[in-house]
């Protein structure tokens, strides 16, 4: 039996990401760190608990029995941190911190070769900006983030911000692939060709509902956790896949073979809860986004 002992926020922040992301590679990427110091925290952690918390599977990481207990208390620890620092920064009232801001991971990578947040930076040396990579929803109730770049239908009515424009997807193969296997010509083609689409852990995304009705008996060629992961199978030429167009487009190895797909198509918004929404860092990074929402626009829609 340990004697209880004392452990760090930021040890139980790690051990929060890898159960919600699967990975340490991913959980650091949430973080902003890299994927030894993610694995160094989290032994410390067990370490000090004096048990495991994560087993290492083939394809990731798995709560051990102990992990699935004490998760619910981590995550309880991790509202109470965010909500301490939300009041902080609405009574502070001064624009100073961190805006973990949501969103899939090429549109990160799209946004930073714009230099907006360096400009942002510069209008704000008080303000940091850290990107929270997922293409699953994080909660903002919970403080997973602070603001979301969200496409697609969202259940939840409390949130409030504004629209950025149209997520519109459309239907590419490779030309690799097409050279092969010839090039459908539209959806009842797709029953007949391999086909790319996302595993189980995005069952509800618009992408996976839609291809379950036009294509009900297909096996897909490959399954992925993302939308990156779904251009790459589409670049290797495992099979025919819809993507956004914005990244579709952009890569030159392949062919829009139809589409757009009205059935994919959805709204960019950019949202946070009206809690946060009164701070003044999110107040100053929506107001930002609204004078470069001509910049941020393109990036999300081609």
């Amino acid at each position: 039996m340990h004697s209880p002992t004392r452990f760090q926020w930021d040890d139980l922040q790690h051990f929060l990401a890898v159960a919600h992301h699967g990975s340490t590679l991913a959980a650091g990427r949430a973080l902003g760190v890299d994927q030894s110091t993610v694995q160094r925290r989290l032994s410390e952690l067990e370490r000090r608990i004096g048990q495991s918390l994560v087993q290492r599977q083939p394809t990731g990481y798995r709560l051990t029995e102990f992990g699935q207990e004490m998760l619910p208390f981590a995550e309880t620890v991790e509202r109470a941190v965010r909500a301490f620092e939300r009041q902080v920064q609405t009574l502070g009232g001064e624009a100073t911190g961190v805006i973990r801001i949501t969103c899939p991971e090429p549109i990160v990578n799209r946004i930073a070769q714009t230099g907006m947040i360096d400009r942002f930076h510069a209008r704000h040396p008080a303000l940091k900006v850290q990107f929270v990579m997922s293409d699953k929803y994080m909660d903002l109730h919970k403080g997973d983030a602070d603001v979301a770049l969200r496409s697609g239908d969202t259940d939840d009515g409390e949130l409030v911000g504004r629209k950025i424009g149209d997520s519109v997807w459309a239907v590419y193969a490779s030309k690799g692939y097409i050279a092969q296997h010839g090039q459908p010509e539209g959806i009842e083609d797709l029953a007949s060709h391999a086909l790319v689409g996302f595993d189980n852990s995005m069952a509800k995304h618009r992408l996976s509902l839609w291809l379950r009705e036009v294509a009900p008996n297909v096996e897909l060629a490959s399954r992925s956790s993302s939308v990156l992961g779904l251009v790459y199978s589409v670049k290797a030429g495992l099979g025919v896949g819809a993507l956004p167009m914005p990244l579709g487009d952009a890569e030159s190895d392949l062919v829009r073979v139809f589409g757009p797909v009205p059935e994919l198509t959805r709204i960019w918004r950019m949202l946070t809860t009206p809690e946060l929404r009164r701070t003044p860092r999110v107040s100053a990074f929506f107001d930002f986004i609204v004078e470069e929402i001509e910049t941020l626009r393109p990036i999300l829609t081609g």
